[in-house]
């Protein structure tokens, strides 16, 4: 076991969280991270429509009896939260990981079940928010993070962080071996939240080419675009994502920011990304977006995700043993 805060909380061996990746994560691939020890999770809206969701949660809870996690989009272009949030209630979900909004309601009714609620951050004011909300945890969002990754390095984020806050922190940005789970605990992080690495798993049902740009890609490939969503997204810098740039067209722009037309334009961007990121995830495609952190560049093959687990804990022990010792 790795003892901290994290694995006290949910009883688990190790303070590992398999992210939540949007059309990554799958059923087996949560059960495979919980039953190596650490908590699986994923996106509710990997499962659309919601009665595949309903299907989902059953599953994995049919395959392992060790804690979960569900990701949560809490902002208001997610219609389908309230039904998300009931289905995994239902379900019995321990961890509850909220993203991009207000997560208010999320953290009420998974209280009453038990259930604990760790948010999405990029900053100390959202921090700050959540905790007086009454969050177990924050999730440190860093620069290097796949996906909607913040701008602050995690090496000044998480201890930032630790000082202003009362509740654990779990670190996600740049973990995707031991070395890197030693120096998230170091920071003062409970737990780390780890992306990029689970997407070049055997069971990752995501195309084979994009598991090869994974492991072949370096973090000199990783670009920030708000062409996807809108927001800020880290991606592999391919072909297509050079033809389309990283800005948002000018027009996009004004209208995404305009106080009048806000409110119409960002979930038109958000859903039109999710499009483009679905048809590049699963089949080959001229028009490639794929999601990945820098921690691309410590990958260099595909293995399960108990594999991936026990390399972690592995890595972490020689770091933890080999650490220079005064005298």
């Amino acid at each position: 076991m790795i003892a901290t805060k994290f694995t006290k909380l949910f009883n688990v061996k190790y303070p590992i969280i398999g992210a939540p990746m949007f059309l990554v994560s799958n059923v087996d691939m949560v059960v495979a991270v919980s039953e190596a020890g650490g908590i699986g999770a994923f996106p509710a809206l990997n499962f659309r429509p919601v009665e595949q969701y309903r299907e989902a949660l059953k599953a994995i809870k049919s395959r392992t009896k060790l804690p979960i996690g569900v990701n949560i989009i809490v902002n208001k272009s997610n219609i389908r939260q309230n039904d998300d949030l009931k289905y995994a209630l239902e379900a019995g979900v321990e961890l509850f990981i909220t993203s991009l909004g207000n997560p208010k309601t999320v953290i009420q009714e998974a209280h009453k079940n038990g259930a604990k609620v760790f948010c999405d951050v990029t900053n100390l004011d959202h921090a700050l928010k959540v905790q007086d909300l009454g969050a177990d945890g924050v999730i440190a969002v860093a620069s290097g993070a796949g996906g909607h990754a913040g701008p602050i390095t995690p090496m000044v984020l998480v201890p930032w962080l630790a000082e202003k806050l009362k509740i654990p922190i779990v670190l996600a940005g740049g973990v995707a071996d031991g070395r890197g789970v030693a120096a998230a605990l170091s920071l003062g992080a409970c737990a780390v939240s780890v992306g990029t690495r689970f997407i070049a798993t055997k069971e990752a049902s995501v195309d084979s080419a994009y598991k090869d740009a994974i492991v072949s890609s370096t973090p000199e490939d990783i670009v920030l675009t708000t062409r996807v969503s809108g927001t800020p997204a880290t991606v592999i810098n391919t072909d297509y994502v050079k033809k389309l740039g990283t800005d948002l067209p000018i027009l996009v722009k004004m209208l995404k920011e305009h106080p009048l037309t806000k409110k119409y334009v960002v979930p038109l961007i958000h859903l039109a990304g999710m499009k483009s990121l679905e048809k590049a995830a699963t089949k080959p495609t001229w028009k490639t977006v794929w999601c990945a952190g820098q921690s691309v560049g410590l990958v260099h093959e595909v293995l399960s995700c108990h594999e991936i687990v026990e390399k972690l804990v592995r890595e972490y022990n020689e770091v933890i043993e080999n650490l220079p010792h005064n005298g």
